[in-house]
């Protein structure tokens, strides 16, 4: 499904939200069918909007969903997360709550997942997907085997890899690098979430709720986060390949230059 729908957010503007089949809402956040259904039951998630006799879920159930799984990795029961919704609700500011909720917990990204069968996956590299570059994409989740086809988190990223198959290298050394630099964005990604922590959240208190009527102001905050981090990331990563070509591409040229210059 997977669809977009506009969704107002705290300050009245439109934001694209995605659809979900409660298959595709278990697949997204590594939860089962079964255990939405329950969460439901007990009033811990909304239910979703009924098109017909299809259950439709947008962002707003992924964030309350992902937060309610980290509730439960920190030893939360179900009855605990209860009480802590009926709190937020009792103190009529849920409303703000799941909007910071939803800013903190939505998808950092806009891009729509696809997906492709094998045969496709093999015409799309040319031919060029082994059996190691296969398990190597799975583990780094640039492709999500389900059933009989594959899930493509990001398709920019799998068009990329793609186009730089054609252009000749190899898709294994290719993966390889993506695992490098997946660990260096991580590790830059952390430490950058944990200064708006450390400077925005931690003056309320460690485990404290900010005042409600703080929220819409901290979730606007954290939405407007997300193209400043892009902005901040993308010219450091044009820097760092401006070094690296100058570097490894420059000497190459440098030398032809030369080569072509050299008395006959």
């Amino acid at each position: 499904m997977n669809s977009l729908s506009s969704a107002p957010d705290n300050d009245g503007s439109d934001r694209e939200s995605t659809e979900f089949s409660i298959d595709e809402l278990a697949r997204e956040t590594g939860s089962t069918v079964r255990n939405i259904r329950a969460y439901q039951d007990r009033g811990l998630l909304p239910p979703p909007e009924r098109r017909g006799r299809r259950g439709i879920y947008n962002d707003a159930h992924l964030s309350r969903l992902r937060i309610i799984n980290r509730l439960l990795e920190r030893g939360y029961t179900l009855s605990n997360i209860g009480e802590l919704i009926e709190s937020w609700e009792s103190g009529n500011d849920i409303g703000q709550l799941l909007g910071l909720e939803t800013a903190v917990a939505s998808p950092w990204s806009d891009e729509l997942p696809s997906y492709l069968t094998m045969p496709q996956l093999l015409r799309k590299f040319g031919g060029q997907f082994s059996k190691r570059a296969l398990d190597k994409a799975v583990e780094l989740d640039v492709i999500r085997p389900e059933g009989m086809r594959y899930r493509v988190p990001s398709p920019r990223m799998l068009h990329a890899g793609a186009e730089l198959v054609a252009a000749g290298i190899p898709l294994e050394d290719m993966l390889d690098v993506v695992a490098q630099l997946r660990a260096n964005v991580e590790q830059a990604s952390d430490a950058m979430v944990r200064l708006v922590a450390h400077h925005v959240f931690d003056r309320y208190g460690e485990g404290q709720l900010p005042p409600g009527d703080e929220m819409p102001e901290l979730a606007d905050l954290i939405w407007r986060l997300r193209p400043l981090v892009e902005m901040a990331v993308l010219p450091e990563v044009a820097r760092a390949m401006s070094k690296a070509a100058d570097q490894h591409l420059g000497d190459r040229l440098a030398q032809v230059l030369d080569h072509l210059h050299d008395p006959k």
